[in-house]
C-alpha cells in the first residue's frame, strides 16, 4: 500500500518544535501540539507558514499518520521531560540522517520503512509479477525476497552480486532499486532470456545490470568485476537448485544433477568461494535454499548448507523461514499430497530458508 507524504516548510517546522520545547508545563505543551494536529488534519488550519515552500530544498516530506501518531504519544507523556525527549526526537528525524552505513535507511525516522521486514518468518500472500517479473522459470524465487535484502543490505550504487541469476529477478530488482546487478547463469537460453527481460525492465537510476552465461563453480569473479570498474560487491544473493528436485537441464556442472548430496555441497562450496572472493569485508551474503526428501527421509539441504557457509568463516546473522502455498510441482496435486504425508509419515513442504551471513 503506497503511502503518503506531507512537505512543510523545514524551518517553520523546527521552529514550532522549539517554540513547543520553551512550554513550561505537559499542559501548554499538550495545547501547543493540538494546533499542530489540527493544522496537519486540515492544512493549512492556524499554521500556514508551515505549508508556505519557496523551494523545495526548504521543505521536509514526513508521513502525516506517523507524525500525528508522535504527537498523540507526546500529549500522553506522564511528565515534561518525556515530553520534551519525544520532542527532541521529532527535531532529529527532520534534521538527521542517522544510517548504518550498509543501507539507505534512516533510523532517526525508521517508523517510515513499513515495507521493510524485521521479522524472522515471512509470510508473503502470492509472487509479484508486476513489470518484467513474469514467473515463466522453473525454481524462481519471488521478487519480494531480493527486494527486501536489497532494502536492509545495500544503498543506491552499491553491487549485488547472483551467481544464480535464472530468470534475472533479483538484477530486475536491482533496477528499481538504484542497484548495480552481476548475474551469472549457468543454461545458455536460461540466461539470452533473463537478459532480455532485464534489459526490458525500467531503470530509472541507470544502473548496470549485465548476465554473463558461465558456470559460477568455476566462473572468474574477479576479473568480471574488475572488467566492470569495481573491486567489491556488497551483497551476494545465491539461490541454487535444491538438489535434484528439479532437474533443469542434462548438463553435469548444474548443482540438480549432482549425484549425492555431498556432490551438490562441493559445487556449492565452490561457487561460494568464487563469490566470497569479491565480497566486500563486513558486507553481507544470503543463501535461499529449501530441503527436501529422498527415499523416505527428510534431508535438511538447507542446514548443510548453513555449515557449508559457516566452515568458510562467514558470522551466521539470522535464519529466516518464507511460507510457500503455490508451487509449479504441487499446484493440482494438493490433495494426493496430503494423502502421501498422511500415509508416510511426514509433513509436505511449506516452507524455505533465508539464510543470511555477515563476511568477517
Amino acid at each position: 500500500m503506497k503511502t503518503t507524504t506531507l512537505s512543510l516548510n523545514r524551518e517553520a517546522y523546527l521552529r514550532f518544535l522549539a517554540e513547543t520545547l520553551e512550554q513550561d508545563s505537559l499542559e501548554s505543551v499538550r495545547r501547543h501540539l493540538a494546533v499542530l494536529d489540527q493544522a496537519l488534519a486540515e492544512p493549512p488550519g492556524a499554521l500556514p507558514q508551515l505549508f508556505a515552500i519557496t523551494e523545495p530544498e526548504a521543505a521536509v516530506d514526513l508521513r502525516p499518520d506517523i507524525l500525528r501518531a508522535e504527537l498523540k504519544r507526546i500529549s500522553k507523556a506522564h511528565t515534561l521531560n518525556r515530553a520534551r525527549h519525544y520532542l527532541r526526537q521529532l527535531q532529529a528525524a527532520a534534521c538527521r540522517v542517522r544510517t548504518t552505513g550498509i543501507n539507505d535507511i534512516n533510523l532517526c525516522r525508521w517508523k517510515e520503512y513499513d515495507e521493510v521486514i524485521t521479522d524472522s518468518l515471512w509470510l508473503v500472500d502470492r509472487r509479484d509479477n508486476s513489470g518484467a517479473h513474469l514467473g515463466w522459470y522453473w525454481g524462481n524465487f519471488i521478487p519480494q525476497i531480493p527486494r527486501q535484502l536489497m532494502l536492509r543490505y545495500t544503498r543506491r550504487g552499491d553491487w549485488v552480486l547472483d551467481p544464480f541469476a535464472g530468470s534475472g529477478t533479483t538484477l530486475i530488482e536491482c533496477r528499481r532499486l538504484g542497484r548495480h546487478g552481476i548475474g551469472v547463469e549457468l543454461n545458455p537460453e536460461t540466461a539470452a532470456r533473463a537478459a532480455d527481460l532485464v534489459q526490458r525492465a525500467e531503470n530509472p537510476y541507470g544502473v548496470q545490470t549485465p548476465i554473463f552465461t558461465g558456470n559460477s563453480a568455476a566462473f572468474d569473479f574477479a576479473g568480471t568485476v574488475k572488467k566492470l570498474g569495481i573491486d567489491r560487491v556488497q551483497l551476494v544473493l545465491l539461490h541454487p537448485p535444491y538438489h535434484n528436485i528439479i532437474r533443469f537441464d542434462n548438463d553435469p556442472r548444474n548443482l540438480c544433477n549432482a549425484p549425492d548430496v555431498e556432490r551438490f555441497l562441493d559445487l556449492f562450496g565452490r561457487v561460494l568461494d568464487g563469490a566470497g572472493r569479491v565480497l566486500e569485508d563486513g558486507r553481507f551474503l544470503a543463501v535461499v535454499i529449501g530441503d527436501r526428501y529422498a527415499r523416505g527421509e527428510w534431508i535438511p539441504l538447507g542446514f548443510y548448507c548453513m555449515q557449508t557457509v559457516q566452515k568458510r568463516g562467514y558470522l551466521l546473522k539470522s535464519i529466516i523461514v518464507k511460507n510457500f502455498e503455490e508451487t509449479r510441482g504441487k499446484r493440482r496435486q494438493k490433495e494426493l499430497w496430503r494423502y502421501r504425508a498422511l500415509a508416510g509419515g511426514f509433513y509436505v513442504f511449506k516452507h524455505e530458508y533465508i539464510l543470511l551471513f555477515q563476511k568477517r
